[in-house]
């Protein structure tokens, strides 16, 4: 087999006859521009407006290249698109060679003919996405058009998100946006390769491997003709193995008796290890087994497929239980509490998007305890690099196909299209071990029951729904991945339009919270199986939002701010959940911190109730992780990779052991109590999401914001794995009996493990009362920087409680051990930084300098609290 790319430099033109530019393929129209200074920055300021309707136009990639004649002698030339964006024809030497229609598949075409010796000029014409839709938006009979989209967007199968969503920008680039080459073989290649598992009922026996092999003929009567043989070998390389080490690699081969069967190997480990995800295995960093399979003719190798694979079973269990139906991750015959949010693509400039990015991202997601990862079905379905990192990482991915908030017309054409997508895409995806579930698309089940916009379409358009996804799609499945967990919609019952948020069966959407101005506490209303949408908007640093306003937009009410506010009434959202809360901040720095807490708050209200209601609840997937561009949104870590004050709370509310605090308002004080209307009842719960039990101290204490403690006790407790319960319930009536108290007394809820860990695992607080109502004084900070081997450890303390303390280091962006963390105490608080973070080289003097500054961080000072916001 020969491979010639034919990624690199290319000419890319504006149709008819406009500028020429110097383009990169993998790229795209809008990266080319960008890079070459012919539009402004899309993201800065309004920029966006002006560059939309650019993508009007239609666009010309071209280029040429030398065809070897070891390439042309071979039986098959094909050119093989892994990804166009979206609408196109393609030309060599001035022949059709095929039209695309869609970004989400592969496309492959046999060219051999249309090939010269010597050079040769390819072109691929690119139709304008924002004409196609428009005008297909006019003709066709759908007529939702989502919040902050370009209409028409489901008629074409290309990211929605790229034509605008209500927290990103309507950017409807163009492109070839991932690799193409062409691939001369002979004989026979490699068309479809399937591995499947079978794990004995007791964990850790023997697995065994199976592969199935199907070859493809280059010209089948002259493959018979000349009667050649053809041989499957399997070989399997365990973690570890460098080299090949005699009993270490398992080989079998198999001769392929009739090319119109497919082949099947088999190979047995006798001492597996098992893949388990983030949090339940033996540390960080998974065990993957090398799976190569060889098309052998006599001792030549025409064609090899090379993958990981982790050794593992996992489903959904939707078993019936004495609540309704659970809905349950299973790993190995382990029930999964996941933890984890919703991934939206990482750029709206796809091209930017790239593996070392990727990569940390994920990174900072095992980093915060999340065991798992929703794909949305807005975007795109990631490259084989990001399901590379989570294999790695143990990150169940649960992965929407590519459909959301939309109605579709399920034409012939439409319906022959999205069964190869899927098809393809089930077929690259389906030996990943992260692989959680297949699932069909986001919102449109519950869509068709609940929203206007969408219930009142055609019966045919309904009945089109149905065709697709609990129909079509599932046929696919079945076909091509069906050990993998399908699920039709998200949210959903099961499928039917059947109570798609029923809260006693399937996963549900909650937006009550944030979109319904319901309390933070409205999350401990509903005891729902399967949360996989939940989430409050922030804005971004001020250092993020620097990048897109400048000084004079620095107001939420800005041209700029509310161009990057894609949310309808987003702003006046967050102000309403700040008026409820906190006191109106002092000035804009403290307006974006306090947003970021209101965000982290609420979250942790959700997660907190459903892990301690763990076996009925099972799962807490918040929206979002990311972002696609700078701007106000639900993401924990914005655009350019920093950590929101969410972020580093999921480290905190999705640590495997922890205890949770809160005072239950529930109990109202009794009549005439001087305690006021909510009640003092402090509820106390521990929590074990491994699979070995622990055992621990519990240290509660009621203290006032000088740190004095009005009572404090200790309480030996048991983790058993997989566990959650309520340890301690304590009624402070009796000691918080003024509305002084109520208003300068806080709990602390500290946990140790009794195995000699010096740091406790977990430390909470709960106030009596709104934090707007705490009597907070501004602090003194005391900063003290030691340095240790790799990383300095940075000790703050304060002369009074301390709520949500922020460190930031003035022109650094690094990741801390923790931050926006409470002092309670006289001993204060310590976080570590690596080294190997910072841009700078400090020594532990200087940097403590910078941290004790009053001022010089563009996002206010470098230490920060609810009580500085006043």
């Amino acid at each position: 087999m020969i491979r010639l790319t034919l990624d690199g430099a290319w000419k890319l033109e504006t149709l008819p006859g406009g500028p020429v530019f110097d383009a990169e393929v993998p790229g795209s129209v809008l990266d080319t521009w960008i890079k070459a200074g012919a539009v402004p920055d899309p993201y800065y300021g309004e920029n966006e407006k002006k560059i939309t309707p650019l993508f009007e136009k239609d666009f010309e990639y071209r280029r040429t290249f030398t065809a070897a004649p070891e390439l042309l002698a071979e039986d098959k030339v094909e050119l093989v698109c892994l990804g166009i964006d979206t609408l196109g024809e393609i030309f060599i030497n001035g022949a059709l060679i095929g039209r695309v229609n869609n970004m989400h598949r592969e496309w492959r075409f046999n060219v051999k003919k249309a090939l010269t010796p010597g050079e040769n000029a390819i072109r691929v014409t690119l139709f304008s996405p924002a004409a196609f839709t428009a005008r297909a938006y006019r003709e066709g009979p759908v007529r939702y058009v989502g919040a902050g989209t370009m209409a028409g967007s489901g008629y074409l199968r290309k990211a929605h998100s790229q034509f605008g969503w209500d927290w990103g920008p309507m950017l409807p680039d163009a492109g070839i946006w991932r690799s193409l080459w062409l691939e001369g073989w002979s004989t026979a290649r490699l068309a479809d390769v399937y591995i499947t598992q079978e794990h004995p009922p007791a964990r850790g026996g023997p697995v065994t491997v199976r592969a199935r092999a199907r070859a493809e003929l280059a010209e089948l009567r002259r493959f018979w003709a000349e009667d050649r043989s053809l041989t499957a070998r399997l070989r399997i390389t365990p973690p570890g193995a460098d080299a090949p080490r005699g009993d270490a690699v398992l080989e079998t081969e198999t001769a392929i008796a009739d090319i119109r069967e497919d082949a099947e190997l088999s190979l047995v480990i006798e001492n597996p290890s098992l893949w388990w995800p983030n949090g339940l295995g033996s540390g960080y960093g998974q065990p993957l087994y090398d799976v190569e399979l060889r098309l052998e003719q006599g001792r030549a190798v025409l064609d090899t497929w090379k993958r990981r694979a982790g050794l593992r079973t996992m489903t959904i269990s939707a078993e019936k239980d004495q609540w309704g139906r659970e809905f349950t991750l299973t790993v190995n015959g382990v029930k999964l509490f996941s933890m984890g949010a919703d991934y939206i693509p990482e750029d709206s400039v796809f091209p930017r998007i790239n593996p070392r990015r990727t990569r940390r991202l994920l990174e900072d997601c095992a980093r915060a305890n999340f065991n798992s990862v929703r794909v949305w079905g807005g975007g795109y379905y990631p490259d084989d690099y990001f399901y590379d990192a989570c294999d790695e990482l143990g990150l169940v991915v649960w992965q929407d196909l590519m459909f959301a908030c939309n109605v579709y017309e399920l034409t012939a054409g439409f319906a022959a299209n999205v069964r190869e997508e899927v098809r393809q895409n089930m077929i690259r995806l389906r030996h990943h071990a992260c692989l959680g579930l297949w699932c069909g698309n986001n919102e449109m089940e519950v869509a068709w029951r609940e929203w206007e916009g969408v219930k009142n379409h055609s019966a045919a358009l309904r009945a089109d729904y149905i065709r697709l996804f609990e129909g079509l799609i599932p046929e696919v499945w079945r076909e091509t991945d069906p050990r993998t967990f399908y699920w039709p919609a998200s949210p959903s019952s099961g499928g039917g339009f059947d109570a798609p948020n029923d809260p006693d069966r399937g996963d549900v959407h909650y937006w009550e919270v944030w979109h319904g101005l319901k309390p933070f506490s409205a999350y401990r209303e509903y005891l729902f199986r399967y949360c996989s949408e939940f989430g409050f908007e922030s804005l971004p640093d001020l250092e993020t939002i620097r990048c897109f306003a400048g000084t004079e937009d620095l107001n939420l009410f800005s041209p700029a701010l509310e161009a990057h506010q894609r949310c309808p009434g987003g702003n006046g959202k967050i102000l309403y959940y700040l008026s409820e809360t906190y006191r109106y901040p002092k000035d804009f720095a403290s307006l974006v911190y306090i947003s970021q807490i209101l965000q982290m708050e609420s979250i942790q209200s959700g997660v907190d109730h459903w892990r301690r209601n763990r076996g009925r609840c099972m799962g807490a997937v918040y929206w979002q992780l990311n972002d696609c561009w700078p701007a106000a949104s639900w993401a924990g870590i914005d655009y350019y990779g920093r950590w929101k004050a969410l972020h580093y709370g999921a480290r905190r509310f999705f640590a495997p052991i922890r205890a949770t605090v809160f005072v239950d308002q529930t109990e109202a004080a009794p009549p005439g109590s001087l305690a006021g209307p909510l009640a003092r009842t402090v509820r106390v719960f521990v929590h074990n999401d491994t699979m070995s039990g622990a055992a621990g101290k519990l240290f509660l204490s009621l203290k006032r914001r000088d740190f004095t403690v009005l009572r404090e006790e200790t309480l030996d407790v048991a983790l058993p794995a997989l566990s959650a319960s309520e340890v301690l319930v304590r009624d402070y009536r009796a000691l918080v009996n003024t509305t002084e108290l109520e208003r300068s007394c806080f709990v602390t809820a500290e946990l140790r493990l009794t195995n000699g860990a010096a740091l406790p695992v977990s430390r909470e607080t709960a106030l009596f009362v709104p934090p707007k109502y705490f009597s907070f004084r501004g602090p003194r900070y005391t900063v003290d920087v030691a340095d240790r081997e790799g990383e300095f450890a940075i000790t703050l303390r304060a002369d009074t409680f301390c709520r949500f303390v922020r460190i930031k280091i003035p022109g650094e962006d690094p990741v801390f051990s923790d931050n926006y963390v409470d002092i309670t105490g006289e001993e204060g608080v310590e976080i570590t930084v690596r080294k190997s973070g910072l841009r700078q080289t400090y020594s532990a003097e200087t940097l403590r300098a910078l941290l004790s500054a009053e001022t010089g961080a563009p996002g206010g000072a470098p230490v920060m609290s609810v009580g500085d916001t006043y």
